[in-house]
């Protein structure tokens, strides 16, 4: 590494398909700018028990120290603001990046120590400047959008619909909306869902997927593939999540659904679902039921070619060139290039 390089750290275990993973696919982007590594803080991958949050990095510290010879700063990412210890032991700048969406910034001391704080969502935006946080930057996801081409598909017959934002353990099936969906594939049978899937808990996966018996209405792209590819062949894609932490602001599969003039479904939840709302480019899924996924499809067919042309527009202000140009204005406030 150079000394101008950026060191990034990311809390969750590596994954088998980095390809497939919002953050990671970010993380390129940037190192391919920036220059620097990528370092997993999360330890539980070799630990017969695991260790709560509080003890992330702390396993890495020295080695992080000795890395802080050759590199400008750290940039973090996490989905919520949990005041990781160890990144107050680190002696260059912090960049600590909220991925999901954000009500208010508890452990103010200690997000006052970072160099600065990025969000991807303007509400998460807007509630932290009311409350004071002012080393607090807007920088919205961005992806190769020239790599999505629209392929209109007439509204009628099977509806297939992409689901995007896979779980990462058992417990994500039924707050990530699996299960939902998979109940609405088995209450309305001209629904097919496709699952984007990254190579965990599959055949957790088939083993729901056979329990609802939906088998003839379910396809499971478990491998690296041509996301555009899928979109040629769906009317829609989907995200649902209870909660905000549980899904980037915005996440990736729903703004390559948009680029490729694709509609999209977003839980009310997710902070995606005001912008959704605001430029009619999708339906906003009020509660994470097969009835309220149901209904916001519905409402989707009814709407479906001015849907698809305002997904189009909106997908293409998101590109990884506008996302990189905001991180350098943030690293610039935080000391970059030394």
């Amino acid at each position: 590494m150079t000394r101008a390089a950026v060191l990034f750290h990311l809390p969750f275990l590596p994954p088998r398909q980095p390809a497939c993973e919002a953050i990671s696919q970010e993380v390129a982007a940037l190192r391919g700018r920036f220059g620097g590594r990528v370092v997993y803080v999360n330890p539980n991958q070799h630990l017969p028990l695991p260790l709560p949050r509080m003890c992330f990095g702390l396993h890495r510290l020295r080695r992080l120290r000795h890395d802080e010879e050759e590199i400008a700063l750290h940039h973090f990412y996490n989905p919520d603001p949990f005041p990781f210890p160890y990144l107050r032991l680190l002696r260059r700048p912090v960049i600590y990046s909220l991925t999901g969406g954000v009500d208010s910034l508890p452990h103010r001391t200690f997000f006052e120590k970072m160099a600065a704080i990025t969000v991807m969502d303007r509400g998460s935006y807007v509630r932290l400047r009311r409350q004071g946080v002012k080393h607090l930057f807007l920088v919205r996801p961005g992806i190769r959008v020239e790599r999505f081409t629209p392929h209109p598909l007439p509204w009628g017959g099977e509806i297939r619909v992409m689901v995007g934002s896979a779980p990462w353990t058992k417990a994500q099936f039924r707050s990530k909306g699996v299960l939902t969906l998979l109940e609405a594939a088995k209450l309305n049978r001209r629904l097919h869902l496709v699952f984007l899937w990254r190579g965990i808990l599959v055949e957790e996966l088939k083993r729901w997927i056979r329990t609802f018996g939906v088998e003839e209405r379910v396809t499971v792209w478990d491998r690296l593939v041509d996301v555009n590819e899928v979109l040629r062949d769906v009317h829609a894609a989907v995200v649902l999540a209870s909660t905000p932490a549980l899904v980037k602001a915005y996440p990736h599969s729903l703004l390559e659904s948009l680029a490729a003039g694709k509609p999209v479904l977003v839980s009310r939840a997710i902070p995606m679902a005001q912008e959704v709302e605001e430029r009619g480019c999708g339906e906003v899924v009020e509660q994470v039921s097969a009835e309220a996924f149901l209904t916001a499809l519905e409402t989707l067919g009814r709407y479906y070619p001015a849907r698809c042309r305002a997904a189009l527009a909106t997908g293409r202000n998101f590109s990884v060139e506008r996302m990189v140009s905001s991180f350098e204005e943030v690293y610039r406030y935080a000391g970059y290039p030394p």
